[in-house]
């Protein structure tokens, strides 16, 4: 056998993706029948109705977690939720007019636009997003760009630290439960020991887009901004350094950054300051950083107006000044 042939084998041998295929493949299929028969008796049978018992509190507490970081994610959504009215398409021109994108569905954050344009909102991208998606630079929408910029930070850490929770729970039943079921059956394990499924997508940033197709349909380009957390933080910047405000002391404002955050969490030694709970006693404990008065009630991000929550706290909180 060659170098060549001795790689290859090599390559074969220690690509775990090839490696999980090939037992599969030999894995015969009265086996697998037996693993779908058996996990079914198994979820139905009365240890494992025990087991679940044993940890339903803290699955409850994962799933109200889970629908938590899912309210943060969808923050931006709610804040955009506006109803303009419907309108419906048809299409009439005497040739049925093809040009790509001719007869999609209105999409809120796609701008058809000229070359030019799209070529400037490639250079300047928060400037045309405001001035196209209606965005105005004031401080109504700092506030709200700050707020969607907190809860988006919120939510990914706090699926970490949800991820984290799930697995130590079942690193504490592992033990109890067949081998069997855990390594064949490990999604319907954890479905029917009461967890929902923890959504890890990118999804729900917002997304601006700038879209450019010729007359005939046969060139076209687009520019596309996501507003994650770095471009978030960027943005709520750009919104600060553009809005006309009084040169006066109280005029001045911190800005919700990630170095804010962790500022709020050491300076109340990462404690809820309402319940007292922290991340000594609860690793993973989701602490999110809080308006003491609402920034739906002219609240502003300063130290002297924020504090530190756990995630059941400011959930509870909503709107209220506490």
């Amino acid at each position: 056998m060659n170098e060549q042939k001795i790689k290859e084998t090599t390559n074969l041998a220690t690509n775990p993706l090839i490696w999980l295929v090939s037992l599969f493949l030999m894995i015969p299929i009265p086996f697998l029948v037996f693993i779908l028969i058996y996990s079914r008796w198994y979820f139905r049978g009365e240890e494992f109705g025990r087991i679940r018992s044993s940890i339903r509190k803290y699955t409850a507490d994962c799933n109200a977690l889970n629908a938590h970081i899912e309210e943060l994610r969808r923050s931006y959504v709610k804040a955009e939720k506006t109803d303009y009215g419907e309108a419906r398409f048809e299409n009439i021109s005497k040739y049925k007019y093809q040009k790509k994108g001719f007869n999609a569905e209105f999409a809120p954050n796609i701008y058809d636009c000229s070359r030019q344009i799209c070529g400037n909102a490639r250079k300047q991208p928060f400037k045309y997003i405001c001035k196209y998606f209606n965005i105005a630079p004031d401080e109504k929408t700092l506030a709200r760009f700050e707020e969607v910029l907190n809860n988006f930070s919120a939510a990914e850490e706090g699926k970490l630290l949800l991820k984290n929770k799930k697995d130590r729970i079942l690193s504490r039943v592992k033990t109890k439960i067949p081998a069997v079921i855990r390594i064949f059956m490990a999604k319907d394990l954890e479905k029917n020991l009461g967890f929902e499924e923890i959504a890890f997508n990118e999804l729900y940033y917002p997304q601006f887009t700038f879209r450019y197709v010729s007359s005939g349909g046969n060139a076209g380009a687009q520019f596309t901004t996501t507003m994650d957390i770095p471009m978030l933080e960027r943005f709520v910047k750009y919104l600060d350094e553009n809005i006309k405000r009084r040169k006066s002391a109280a005029g001045q404002r911190a800005l919700m950054t990630s170095k804010l955050r962790t500022y709020i969490k050491e300076r109340d030694h990462y404690t809820c300051r309402r319940c007292g709970n922290s991340t000594r006693r609860e690793a993973n404990l989701l602490l999110e950083i809080d308006h003491i008065i609402p920034i739906a009630r002219g609240g502003l991000t300063e130290e002297s107006n924020l504090q530190t929550l756990c995630w059941k706290c400011n959930r509870s909180k909503g709107a209220k000044v506490m």
